[in-house]
């Protein structure tokens, strides 16, 4: 079992290409810590995307959610990092990833990151009775 967190993000071959389908994932656990004061910062990161060519794997995802652990880093400047990583390996059709951080002084952050292919458009919404 690895006791290191990882830097990459493992994928593999999406097994239904030609659809498009949405996969979520919820990691209740996220931390990294405050760039001006060392403290440590809490979020839940919520990750939506339309895989194209590939998915990522989710225990490299859990690893390399875990090297953030021990860096200072701003909200906006992590959520961000972490969107253009998994862009950059999945290269998905349209990809959210939202981050709810704990309250920190009175406040609540949420940062929302959202990449797409050019072109890329979802099907029209069916609303259901």
């Amino acid at each position: 079992m690895p006791s290191q967190p990882y830097t990459s993000i493992e994928t593999f071959p999406n097994p239904r290409p030609g659809l498009d389908y949405t996969i979520r994932m919820r990691m209740p656990e996220f931390t990294c810590l405050c760039p001006k004061t060392g403290q440590p910062d809490f979020a839940t990161l919520d990750l939506a995307y339309v895989p194209d060519g590939k998915c990522v794997e989710l225990k490299s995802l859990k690893l390399y959610i875990w090297s953030f652990r021990d860096r200072g880093v701003f909200h906006e400047a992590v959520t961000n990092e972490i969107a253009d990583h998994l862009a950059g390996e999945l290269s998905p059709r349209f990809l959210r990833l939202v981050a709810r951080f704990k309250v920190r002084g009175g406040i609540y952050t949420r940062v929302i990151a959202e990449r797409r292919q050019p072109g890329w458009q979802p099907a029209p919404p069916i609303n259901l009775p």
